[in-house]
């Protein structure tokens, strides 16, 4: 009986002692103490293959600029809850893409979508991924062929690449902090053509810089995760490259060698980088983002607790009336992007009877610590940016291009306006109709209800 209160003790004592979180120290010294794991995979295609984002492009691509990359980093808090964000230079993903992917990672890891973010960078100087955007490329069947067998092992890639994540956490600290960069310019309501060095540049816009710093107990920078929100489309050149987000990530890792730099995009919808069309544009602007992301590195930021939450949600969106099939029908005589659209909704009526109604929208919440990551599908215009920050501040972060890139994702003014991003957008990501006027109040409002998740 001695013998077995004895060991009854010290398994008590044991346990007592051992944190359940698998951190070392007391709770005071372990509270903003987290694990990270992060890795980097070379995801630059090995043949020459048609390239996305442009419907001008009549070839494949004929070489590398630099390469591109898919970089994972993992979150484990002290109570060892995990979350996952990839980040990609890719145009975008599309839905059975994301879903395939997220599917396994749940079988192998038990990751929920609200865990996981999958992100791309929304460069126009990568290759075309899955069947995304497939009307506006002029591609025969030995091309798709060519996108089906990269499809295929990008994501063998991204498997390997959560593996190498999660197989490498470290304890780590999170810093996060906002900077500045002013080079986007609103597309809407600025000419491209008209603009000169002493032009008055018209709104809306974001210029922030989100920026979340991770680094060792020793105070050596593991990773750095910032974002911007800007179209990738200072080049048109059939060469790959990741844009002026590939340049900052590159220039960041030469700053910090053995860091992992990751590029997110945010609600730049309807910004883009002006001037452009030049490689020397490209790296200037690459360079000036990197600084800004220096500056917020080298500056105060604010420390976070090594805690979670998380919330995802699909907002049902509708779309409005679609044209009648008749003048779909005379639509589809046209030889371009418009042309294989209407092809492409006539075998669709004919097949379900019907146009597509509504659509599924996917929304997330990060609270990483105090620091709050709101997450958008889509290509979001900046203004939902700047509703969101209104709303719940201008400390936020806004993610947009994630988890799955639908289309544009306009305001009620630009459903009004018109134009490309609310209205011709649609037929280049093969959707029915414009968005109805209920697009906005429904997203609030869903990023209001998971916030009470």
């Amino acid at each position: 009986m001695l013998q077995k209160r004895i060991i009854r003790h010290c398994l008590i004592l044991v346990l007592f002692i051992l944190p359940s979180s698998g951190f070392s120290g007391n709770v005071e010294e372990s509270a903003d103490i987290w694990e990270i794991g992060v890795g980097k995979t070379k995801i630059t295609p090995e043949f020459p293959m048609w390239m996305a984002g442009y419907a001008s492009r009549t070839t494949p691509s004929k070489g590398v600029l630099h390469d591109l990359w898919a970089k994972a980093i993992v979150f484990r808090d002290r109570k060892g809850f995990k979350t996952l964000l990839i980040t990609m230079d890719i145009l975008s993903i599309p839905q059975d893409f994301s879903n395939e992917l997220k599917g396994i990672l749940k079988q192998r890891y038990g990751l929920e979508k609200s865990q996981i973010i999958i992100s791309s960078s929304h460069t126009h100087s990568g290759p075309v991924v899955a069947r995304a955007l497939k009307y506006i490329y002029p591609m025969d069947c030995s091309e798709w062929q060519k996108v089906d067998i990269y499809t295929a092992q990008l994501k063998k890639n991204l498997l390997l690449l959560v593996e190498q994540a999660l197989s490498g956490l470290k304890p780590a600290r999170i810093y996060t902090g906002n900077g500045i960069s002013r080079f986007q310019v609103n597309r809407r309501n600025n000419s491209e053509n008209q603009l000169l060095s002493v032009t008055t540049l018209k709104g809306p816009n974001d210029y922030a810089v989100p920026v979340i710093k991770i680094e060792d107990l020793d105070k050596k920078l593991l990773a750095v995760i910032f974002g911007y929100a800007c179209h990738p489309t200072t080049l048109s050149i059939n060469e790959f490259s990741g844009d002026y987000p590939g340049f900052a990530q590159i220039e960041l890792e030469k700053m910090y060698p053995g860091a992992i730099a990751l590029f997110f995009q945010g609600a730049g919808a309807d910004q883009n980088p002006l001037p452009r069309r030049s490689v020397p544009l490209a790296i200037q602007y690459g360079k000036q983002l990197a600084a800004s992301v220096e500056c917020v590195l080298s500056g105060d930021m604010k420390i976070q607790k090594s805690s979670l939450q998380v919330a995802y949600d699909e907002v049902n969106l509708l779309f409005e009336t679609p044209l009648p099939i008749q003048k779909i029908q005379e639509i589809s005589l046209r030889d371009d992007y418009e042309g294989r659209w209407a092809k492409g909704m006539i075998a669709e009526y004919e097949s379900n009877k019907s146009f597509r109604h509504n659509y599924p929208f996917p929304i997330q919440h990060w609270r990483i610590g105090e620091q709050q990551l709101f997450v958008l599908g889509g290509e979001s215009v900046i203004s939902y940016a700047l509703q969101l920050k209104k709303l719940y501040g201008d400390e936020i972060f806004v993610m947009s291009y994630a988890n799955d890139v639908m289309g544009y994702i306009p305001t009620v003014t630009i459903l009004e306006e018109g134009g490309y991003e609310g209205d011709g957008a649609q037929r280049v990501y093969g959707l029915p109709a414009k968005w109805d006027k209920s697009i906005e109040s429904g997203i609030l409002a869903g990023f209001s209800k998971i916030l009470k998740m």
